[in-house]
């Protein structure tokens, strides 16, 4: 099993639209990622291979979106959790 890392720089992130364009890049969506939050979970689920995240510039994200960066860690903690007792487990960690 080859272990794969990424790095989501949400660092200044001012809007939705660019904070899922920062996911996408970063974790390598595909072109049909819905750009929401259910999209977010099901290709974290599904078309992700990585093994391992970090989070940068959380705390930088403009007010609007605290709420959303709160979700998404959320979510990535869920994911951790599902995949902890397999072949491939997920791990993240928030740098800032």
């Amino acid at each position: 099993m080859s272990l794969k890392h990424a790095t989501l720089d949400f660092s200044g992130c001012q809007n939705l639209h660019e904070l899922h364009t920062r996911i996408k890049e970063a974790l390598h969506f595909p072109d049909y990622y819905g750009m929401n939050l259910d999209a977010f979970w099901d290709c974290l689920n599904t078309d992700c291979d990585i093994t391992s995240l970090s989070v940068v510039g959380s705390n930088t994200v403009a007010d609007e979106l605290k709420d959303t960066i709160k979700v998404i860690l959320d979510m990535l903690e869920e994911n951790k959790q599902d995949w902890a007792d397999s072949d491939c487990p997920f791990d993240y960690e928030v740098v800032s």
